[in-house]
C-alpha cells in the first residue's frame, strides 16, 4: 500500500501516475463526515471512477477508518487483480494516525478472514507527502485551526493547520514539492532547509506548477531504511536520520536536554517560547510534580499538545520493565541516575526565525533550581498546570498514542 497525503500540492498528479495494471486507488472525502456522510471513490486504470456514499451512525474519522476503510483494505487484498493499493488521504488525515490504525485496530467479521488488523494483509510500501512551496511554510508556522479553514474531521476537532501539515511532512518517506514561478530562490532555499531537518531521510522532488509527476520514480527514490509506516513512541530517538545541524537561511535545529525536572509553573510560563519563530518542537519532559509519568510536548506553528508519554522506567515494577522494548532499556541504562533513574528531558526544536540562545535560556530558567533540588519532598506541594487531564473521545484510532492521548487543559 502507498499512502499519498497533503494539505495542498500535487496529490492528484502523483496518484494518476501510480495507476497501472494491478493498482487500485481509494479516496475518502471527509468534507461531510460530521454529518455522518462520507464519499468513497475507487479508481482503476481504464475504468470510470466508482463512487459510494457511506452513511455513518456517528460522524468522525475513527468511525470512517473502523467501519469502512480498514475492512476495505482487507477485502481488496484478497482480490487476485490487486497488487497495490494507493490510498489518497483526505487533507484532514494524518498519515501517522492512519498507519497506527492499520497496525492496531482490529477488523472483524470480514468474510473468509481471521479477525485482526489490516496489517495482516497489507504492507505499507511508502508514504508520499505533497506540498505547495508557495503556502506550506506559512501554514506550518501559523495558528489557524482546521475549523478556520472550513475543515472539521470530528465534532471536537481543534487541531491547527500547522499541526496537520507538519505531521504530514514529518512522517513522509518521500516529498513532492510544487513550486510555481511566484516562489523565488530565497523562499525555495529556506523551505529546502526546513524539509532537510524535518524529514531528513525523505528525498525531495521539486516539480513545476500543474506539471506531470513520475510517481514510480518517486517510489524508487525512497531509501531502504525509510520508516514505511513504522510507529515510534515518545522514548524513541527524536532525531531520525542525519539532519543538518548547521544553520541555513536562519533555519536550525535546537537540542535541549536536562537531567533535572521542570518546575511546572515556570514551564507553563516558558512554553510559549516553542510557539514563536518555531516550525515545530517535540520531545519528552520531566516535570517535578509528576515523578512517575513523562510528558510528551509537541508544537507546530501556534499549536501545542501536551500529553502523557507513559511511565518512566524508574517508576515501573520489574515485571512492567520486562515488557518494555530492549532498546529503550539499554538507552536508559546509559544515563541511569542513582536517585532519579531514567527521568530526564529531551526536546528538539526546529526554528526558522527564533533565537536558539533565547530558547535555551528560557527553558533553563524553567528548570528546578539548585536550591529546589535539595528538597524533592516539597515538589509535590507545587501547583501543576499540567496536572488536569481529560480523555479524548473516539480515541480508538485517532492517534498513534491513542492509549495515552490525554491532553493537558490550559
Amino acid at each position: 500500500m502507498v499512502l499519498v497525503s497533503g494539505w495542498t500540492g500535487a496529490m492528484d498528479a502523483v496518484v494518476t501516475s501510480l495507476l497501472a495494471p494491478g493498482t487500485v486507488a481509494v479516496r475518502h472525502d471527509l468534507s461531510r463526515v460530521t454529518e455522518g456522510v462520507v464519499r468513497r471513490t475507487l479508481y482503476v486504470l481504464g475504468e470510470n471512477p466508482r463512487e459510494t456514499i457511506l452513511e455513518l451512525a456517528h460522524g468522525c474519522v475513527s468511525c470512517t477508518l473502523r467501519e469502512d476503510l480498514l475492512p476495505l483494505l482487507r477485502a481488496l487484498s484478497t482480490r487476485s487483480t490487486v497488487d497495490r493499493i494507493v490510498l489518497v488521504m483526505d487533507p484532514a488525515l494524518e498519515p501517522e494516525a492512519l498507519c497506527w490504525a492499520v497496525d492496531n485496530v482490529i477488523v472483524a467479521d470480514v468474510v473468509g478472514q481471521i479477525d485482526g488488523p489490516a496489517s495482516r494483509d497489507v504492507r505499507i510500501e511508502a508514504v508520499i507527502g505533497c506540498l505547495d512551496a508557495a503556502t506550506w511554510l506559512a501554514d506550518a508556522t501559523g495558528d489557524d485551526t482546521l475549523a478556520d479553514r472550513g475543515v472539521v474531521a470530528s465534532g471536537d476537532d481543534d487541531r491547527t493547520v500547522a499541526q496537520l501539515v507538519v505531521g504530514q511532512v514529518d512522517y513522509a518517506d518521500a516529498l513532492v514539492v510544487t513550486a510555481g514561478p511566484d516562489v523565488d530562490a530565497w523562499e525555495r532555499a529556506r523551505l529546502a532547509a526546513v524539509l532537510a531537518r524535518l524529514a531528513p531521510n525523505a528525498p525531495v522532488v521539486w516539480v513545476p506548477q500543474d506539471s506531470m509527476v513520475d510517481g514510480p520514480a518517486v517510489l524508487a527514490s525512497v531509501p531502504f531504511d525509510a520508516r514505511r509506516g513504522e510507529i515510534t513512541d515518545a522514548h524513541s530517538p527524536l532525531l531520525r536520520g542525519q539532519p543538518p545541524l548547521s544553520v541555513d537561511c536562519g533555519v536550525a535545529l535546537v537540542e535541549f536536554a536536562a537531567t533535572r525536572p521542570f518546575h511546572p509553573e515556570r514551564l507553563h510560563e516558558a512554553i510559549d517560547v516553542l510557539l514563536d519563530g518555531v516550525v515545530t518542537a517535540r520531545g519528552r519532559a520531566w516535570v517535578a510534580t509528576q515523578p512517575d509519568e513523562a510528558l510528551w510536548i509537541e508544537s507546530a506553528g501556534g499549536g501545542l499538545r501536551v500529553a502523557s508519554a507513559g511511565k518512566w522506567l524508574a517508576a515501573m515494577t520489574p515485571v512492567e520493565q520486562d515488557r518494555i522494548d530492549t532498546t529503550r532499556r539499554a538507552m536508559a541504562a546509559l544515563r541511569w541516575d542513582e536517585q532519579f533513574g531514567d527521568r530526564d528531558t529531551s526536546l528538539v526544536i526546529l526554528v526558522h526565525q527564533a533565537d536558539p540562545t533565547e530558547i535555551d535560556r528560557t527553558l533553563q530558567w524553567a528548570l528546578v533550581s539548585d536550591d529546589e533540588m535539595t528538597d524533592p519532598a516539597q515538589w509535590a506541594t507545587w501547583t501543576d498546570p499540567f496536572g488536569q487531564w481529560h480523555e479524548d473521545p473516539c480515541e480508538s484510532s485517532e492517534s498513534p498514542y491513542a492509549d495515552q492521548s490525554r491532553e493537558a487543559t490550559e
